[in-house]
């Protein structure tokens, strides 16, 4: 397997994979034979001049003593264990060359072995001849092992103490199967025997712990301002720097740039020193504590500095938003897929997070509401709605319409109809009650993933039938229906029926649905509203699971919310 790509959710261990694998071939341990080179994407994508892969790998070789010609003979040999770290962290206007980059050098250099490393549906990225693995979440007995060896030079009894905690509070233990929270929730119970009951809390407790510990661990020159910070003061200066950076789409960043960003913030605080030279000792003084001291902020090459991991970044961010109580610039990137962790966080860390709902319903309102063509959509998928002689929330409805209609995926419409209605999921007649428009979802079933949505498909087609009460509709259905060879005696001779006649069967099946039913409308939507549905859609989705996370959000304004997801604009 000479080329992987790694995904994973954020804290899931992608980055400290990769380094495993760096050390354990440095060591001759995997892949003994082969050269690991270690290379931050996100770094690479923004050097100066944007040198090709080649050349920057020529460098880093460079610099560790390697000459241009050994290079050559690694790579030419296949001899190299190339790792490539942070695809999602690239920048949006560096994303296509970075992309054209990577696939040029690993055909050019196929004999090596490569792996990269991409949060989970960051971007939609194509990578043919790459195998795609998942970092797994840890379960039950890989947590206990991480607890165990976390506490094992401390009392004996408190690892198994924590376990038994973490049993009796699922939330906690969902976080749980994600390293770097464990992580975390190890730091909070080592030291206040107690888990938080919502995310923010617990980095907010965790990160606080760090904090107050900073000054006992280490000793470090020049750190006489630093010291004099409060672990609050020194909270405000890391999510001043994060809502700076994370702002500005700056995952690293110069030295000479995060020092400046800690000078604007220590000069105004008392006692500072005033002189621009001092105070910029002062601030390299400070940015070295914090690095040495608990390692939020760490040098990722020389001169260039990153949070240890995005997660820190992404709380710090919200923070400062709720600090600062600046509600309506979050509110106004709810369709930018990146800051999707810092809504989450801040809906958790304000006491009262109706407010910013509000502001995140009206942009999304905003988004579609100067089109006529997606109004009438959602003017229809409204009617549909309440045709619907079911017993369940409406918006639920209006989510599993606009979902199988606009051509979403079934983890959207089970997401947003689960969490607005729990019994949505429970009652497997629902979805034949709703119509039939979901067996049109065939085609792209068997586009996508045959063997799994095809048997969801066929499940509800086989009986569709009875959910028509006019015998001319049951007539027509069931010639259609009787068209269809059966998948169950041989699926491969139904896909390659499907590929020469599922275009015009389709067709048949929705004018049958459009005229007695009212669905299976063709909308033609074009590129730009295509564009515009899907971020109207992902944002909903965003607005519902930070409804349904730990936060506090008035009834009225909740109800308010719910009656009015996915309708037209008034």
């Amino acid at each position: 397997m000479r080329k992987l790509l790694v995904l994973g959710k954020p804290g899931a261990g992608k980055t400290t994979f990769l380094k495993y694998l760096a050390i354990q071939c440095a060591n001759s341990q995997v892949l003994g034979e082969q050269v690991p080179l270690f290379i931050t994407l996100k770094q690479f994508a923004e050097t100066e001049n944007q040198p090709a892969l080649t050349t920057y790998i020529n460098q880093l070789f460079t610099d560790c003593g390697v000459t241009e010609a050994q290079t050559r003979d690694i790579l030419n040999q296949g001899k190299g264990l190339i790792l490539l770290d942070g695809l999602d962290e690239v920048r949006e206007e560096d994303s296509d060359r970075i992309l054209n980059q990577i696939e040029q050098f690993t055909d050019q250099y196929h004999t090596n072995s490569f792996v990269l490393t991409c949060r989970i549906a960051a971007r939609e990225y194509t990578f043919e001849k790459f195998t795609e693995v998942e970092v797994a979440d840890f379960d039950d007995q890989q947590i206990e092992t991480f607890v165990g060896k976390w506490f094992q030079a401390k009392e004996s009894d408190l690892a198994d103490y924590f376990m038994e905690q973490l049993k009796e509070t699922k939330p906690i233990k969902e976080l749980a199967t994600n390293p770097l929270l464990l992580t975390l929730l190890c730091i909070e119970f080592e030291d206040s025997g107690a888990f938080p009951p919502n995310r923010s809390e617990l980095y907010s407790r965790a990160i606080h712990t760090l904090l107050r510990k900073w000054d006992d661990k280490r000793r470090i020159v020049r750190q006489q301002v630093y010291k004099k910070l409060s672990v609050q003061r020194k909270e405000d200066l890391l999510s001043e720097v994060a809502f700076t950076t994370f702002k500005g789409g700056e995952y690293f960043f110069k030295q000479r740039d995060v020092e400046q960003y800690i000078a604007g913030y220590i000069r105004n605080l008392p006692d500072a020193k005033t002189d621009p030279e001092a105070l910029l000792l002062d601030s390299e003084a400070v940015l070295k504590s914090i690095e040495a001291q608990h390692g939020l902020l760490v040098e990722r090459a020389r001169s260039i500095y990153s949070f240890s991991h995005l997660t820190f970044q992404e709380y710090f961010t919200a923070r400062e938003i709720f600090v600062t109580a600046n509600l309506e610039e979050l509110a106004n990137r709810v369709t930018e897929k990146h800051w999707r962790e810092v809504f989450l966080l801040t809906a958790g860390m304000v006491r009262d997070a109706s407010k910013l709902m509000q502001l995140m319903k009206n942009n999304i309102d905003k988004l579609v509401a100067g089109d006529e063509k997606i109004q009438e959509f959602l003017s229809w998928v409204n009617q549909q709605s309440n045709s619907s002689d079911v017993s369940y929330k409406p918006a639920a409805v209006r989510a599993f319409y606009f979902s199988v209609s606009f051509g979403g995926d079934r983890d959207f419409y089970l997401s947003l109809s689960l969490n607005l209605d729990p019994r949505f999921c429970s009652d497997s007649s629902l979805s034949l009650s709703l119509n039939l428009n979901i067996f049109l979802s065939l085609e792209r079933a068997l586009d996508l993933d045959f063997d799994l949505d095809l048997d969801l498909d066929l499940d509800l087609g086989r009986n569709f039938r009875d959910r028509f009460t006019m015998p001319e509709q049951k007539y027509l259905l069931q010639q259609l229906k009787d068209q269809l060879p059966n998948p169950e005696e041989d699926k491969e001779q139904f896909k390659q029926w499907w590929k020469v006649n599922g275009k015009d069967w389709t067709e048949q099946l929705r004018a049958v649905m459009i005229e007695h039913r009212n669905i299976g409308h063709d909308w033609q939507f074009n590129k730009q509203q295509q564009e515009l549905l899907k971020q109207y859609y992902n944002a909903n989705l965003l607005l519902v699971d930070c409804l349904n996370s730990d936060c506090y959000v008035s009834q009225e304004v909740r109800q308010e919310i719910e009656d009015t997801l996915l309708l037209p604009v008034k």
